[in-house]
């Protein structure tokens, strides 16, 4: 399984030969301007919630991949159905056997509203296991109970969280949650893209080691392979 970062909260994940994209905003992030969209190819978009800086390039990247499937809440999904994409739908605690893998959807707190102020149902985050490997993928959210559910049903190898504070949680509340889920493994995300959640990676990376886990931040463009 290898992981890459697009930017913000936006990443590509390769998994059983199949090539996964979560949450891409990419065109609108000036830091992520050295990424061609034109050389994704993703089978699969994984969307979290419709905010526009999650969801902003789907359409462009669908429309160059029209064989690509579109994974999110039923309200999400519609939308993209209805536009005449193609999508699977699911909602909170469902799971489904893809052919790279088992997804399931699972809680988060936030709001979710596409650009043009279409409904975007409830925000969600995605449990992913396949080559042995299982990854929590948190999506915007603030630090919840529900995340100890997780690791009552998965073992986790690394845990993706949003560390920008603001619209998120902050580096503290992603520390507890790493607790909650029991992984000492973290890839932060949604942290620099604007002035709002600018963090301080020496001091975010400390605070996690000072608790025994390891906080990754990659440059964008970057990969690791689990």
């Amino acid at each position: 399984m290898k992981i890459t970062f697009f930017g913000h909260a936006s990443l590509g994940i390769e998994l059983s030969g199949k090539s996964i994209l979560i949450d891409p905003f990419i065109s609108g992030n000036p830091k992520s301007s050295h990424i061609d969209l034109s050389e994704l190819k993703p089978d699969y978009i994984l969307l979290t919630h419709a905010h526009q800086d999650h969801t902003l390039d789907v359409e462009l990247i669908v429309t160059n991949n029209p064989e690509t499937i579109i994974v999110s809440n039923a309200e999400i999904a519609t939308y993209y159905l209805a536009k005449g994409f193609k999508a699977h739908m699911m909602n909170h605690g469902g799971s489904w056997k893809f052919d790279f893998g088992t997804v399931k959807y699972v809680s988060a707190i936030h709001s979710s509203s596409f650009a043009d102020g279409t409904y975007g149902g409830n925000p969600g985050g995605f449990v992913i296991e396949g080559e042995h490997k299982n990854i929590y993928i948190a999506g915007d959210t603030a630090l919840t109970m529900d995340m100890k559910l997780i690791p009552l049903r998965t073992k986790l190898d690394v845990a993706i969280l949003p560390i920008g504070n603001n619209f998120t949680m902050d580096v503290e509340d992603a520390i507890l949650a790493s607790d909650f889920v029991e992984c000492d493994k973290i890839l932060g995300c949604h942290y620099d893209t604007f002035g709002f959640i600018e963090i301080n990676h020496q001091e975010a990376i400390q605070k996690f080691f000072n608790k025994g886990k390891d906080l990754m931040l990659l440059e964008i463009g970057e990969s690791i392979e689990l």
